[in-house]
């Protein structure tokens, strides 16, 4: 068996292979804080919300935080910003490491292949994703898997690009980066990010509005349909419509800009599109129109919207780690069936508590 594991800044996705679907188990990247009691445990357990019992409390883990947060309107912690750990939360490693031990399991086989995603370093700030990279690939590591690190933006052309030779530009906008990579026959070429992508749109409309980041991002996700003329620009949607065209602009001129420094081959380039902020409906749509409009530096073919954008990177992750299993003598396919399930982990983790 083999496992592909995307560690998003605001999900963290497995996808591994059961029968002829893949199965994806996912957790968002948060947590929240509340005080302990009997009675608060009580009702956790009940419910089969995932937590962590400290000394000083409990910690929400996962989208049980992210949806606490969003009905208390209180922001919730998160482990990653801008694409990797965040420096600032003390206990971002602790809690990343209960969410990926969660979501991952152990290995079902010695030596299990897996692939983890990683950002490629970003053009636009003064950050370098090594830290995170190497502290990620050491968790799972230590969990016992073969572990092995591919860029987002390369694990989106093996996901979406396998009827092209694994030859074109993959773009996964996500929250806390949009990562690009422009590959040939699985080579790449170029790999970098930016350090825009949904959080940034949840950070520019929750200080246009005064809504909660948390408030923001459930309507962007449940509701948003840009480029329709109906939007009143007044409104939650109208700002997340204007900051969706402003990301958009800024994702094609940087592509542009550093496009314009490499000696790309003469062949024409399709361009797969995933990543969880790209869901909102007419997306795709707005981005290929301005991709087309824009004099780039190679020739682009097909525009592919990813059927299933939020499972992505977690898909290509998978295909790239059952590629190095037939590496290894494991008879073993690179393409996966359409069929696919969601499951999400629930339960208790106890940690810290005092006998």
């Amino acid at each position: 068996m083999a496992k592909g594991l995307d560690i998003g800044t605001m999900n963290i996705i497995c996808a591994e292979k059961e029968g002829e679907d893949v199965v994806f188990m996912q957790q968002r990247n948060a947590f929240m804080e509340l005080e302990s009691s009997d009675l608060t445990k009580t009702m956790l357990d009940t419910s089969k919300v995932l937590y962590v019992e400290e000394d000083n409390g409990i910690s929400l883990l996962g989208e049980d935080a992210f949806r606490f947060a969003t009905i208390f309107e209180k922001e919730a912690k998160r482990p990653m910003k801008r694409g990797i750990i965040c420096s600032d939360e003390k206990n971002a490693i602790p809690m990343m490491k209960l969410i990926v031990e969660r979501v991952l399991g152990t290995p079902k086989s010695q030596a299990e292949v897996l692939y983890i995603s990683s950002p490629a370093d970003p053009i636009d700030l003064d950050i370098n994703v090594l830290y995170h990279r190497k502290t990620m690939e050491a968790l799972a590591k230590k969990m016992k898997y073969d572990t092995h690190v591919i860029d987002e933006g390369l694990a989106v052309i093996y996901s979406e690009l396998a009827d092209y030779n694994f030859t074109g530009l993959g773009i996964s906008v996500g929250a806390g980066l949009t990562n690009v990579t422009l590959a040939y026959l699985a080579t790449p070429l170029m790999s970098f990010s930016i350090g825009k992508g949904g959080d940034w749109i949840d950070e520019q409309v929750s200080k246009t509005t005064g809504l909660p980041k948390e408030h923001v991002c459930a309507t962007k996700e449940a509701e948003s349909k840009l480029g329709s003329k109906d939007v009143d620009f007044g409104s939650v949607k109208g700002a997340i419509t204007v900051y969706y065209d402003a990301l958009i602009t800024y994702i094609i001129k940087n592509l542009d800009k550093r496009l314009s420094e490499i000696a790309p081959p003469k062949v024409s380039f399709p361009v797969a599109v995933a990543g969880g902020s790209s869901i909102p409906k007419g997306f795709f749509d707005l981005f290929e129109k301005k991709l087309r409009e824009t004099k780039l530096k190679i020739d682009i073919s097909n525009m592919i919207r990813a059927k299933d954008p939020l499972h992505s990177v977690a898909r290509g992750c998978l295909i790239a780690a059952r590629t190095q299993e037939a590496g290894k003598g494991k008879k073993v396919g690179t393409t996966a069936t359409a069929t696919t399930t969601q499951k999400k982990a629930h339960g208790k983790t106890t940690t810290g508590k005092k006998k």
